[in-house]
């Protein structure tokens, strides 16, 4: 479905962004992964092989994306979709309930989760443009933007950062709808990955994850379960679609849970 896609993937050196550059490579696609830890980025490339280069990279600065698609464009001869899969948890800066909530646990939060993704999307809108041609961009948001869980998922900033990623996406997509550029969004429950460790090794979370996400005997995500939307999503299939949240959530927005 990707034979032939130039693709960035911003966060893609381990968890969900590896996953899914696995199987982009897969799939046909040529692809740059960055990542911000240097020893991850050098696993990813013995995973990988010649259809990946490996950027090590903070998504946070502003020339990150930029010099990622440049590397994309010279080394496989184009451009064709950014997906931005880089975020994390802001609680060890002071992320949580509001009431405890810190100014450096609100700041790093949106730095980590928003501002990152607005300056890969600002990168991948002016290069489409630039080139005059039409391209894809897929955004990482979280279930938690719109289906809270008050006891055991309590980080207010990182909720309210996820939201603003889906109205951004959006109000993204209405404008350069014009340019035939889309713009998406996927937005998982708890998936297996390094930043859910704290949650995926909590026996009593698990138990109530088995009926939150009740879905193929109730059961943490793991990041293979969004490949097939974020192929979907990056390739020709979607030529159509545009300003759109997909939750790949086990059922989660739509399970009560059970304490």
């Amino acid at each position: 479905m990707l034979k032939n896609k130039k693709i960035v993937i911003i966060g893609g050196t381990t968890g969900i962004g590896l996953s899914a550059a696995k199987a982009f490579v897969n799939e046909g696609a040529n692809v740059v992964v960055v990542g911000r830890n240097a020893d991850s980025c050098e696993t990813a490339i013995l995973i990988l092989g010649e259809a990946a280069i490996v950027y090590n990279g903070d998504a946070a600065n502003p020339t990150t994306a930029e010099k990622a698609i440049e590397l994309c464009i010279q080394t496989f001869g184009d451009f064709d979709g950014l997906y931005h899969v880089a975020g994390g948890s802001g609680r060890k800066f002071g992320d949580g309930p509001l009431h405890e909530l810190t100014l450096e646990g609100w700041n790093k939060s949106f730095e980590i989760n928003l501002t990152g993704l607005m300056l890969s999307n600002q990168a991948a809108i002016k290069k489409f443009r630039a080139l005059d041609k039409a391209g894809t961009i897929l955004n990482m948001s979280s279930v938690l933007a719109i289906s809270p869980s008050p006891k055991y998922f309590v980080t207010h900033a990182y909720a309210a950062a996820k939201s603003a990623v889906i109205g951004f996406t959006k109000s993204i997509a209405a404008y350069y709808a014009f340019d035939n550029i889309r713009v998406n969004v996927l937005a998982p429950a708890l998936v297996e990955t390094p930043m859910s460790a704290r949650a995926s090794k909590d026996e009593t979370i698990l138990e109530f994850i088995k009926t939150k996400q009740p879905l193929d005997g109730g059961r943490n995500g793991k990041p293979e379960d969004l490949d097939g939307a974020a192929i979907y999503f990056m390739s020709d299939a979607s030529k159509f679609t545009t300003g759109q949240t997909l939750y790949v959530d086990g059922g989660w927005d739509v399970s009560e849970g059970q304490y």
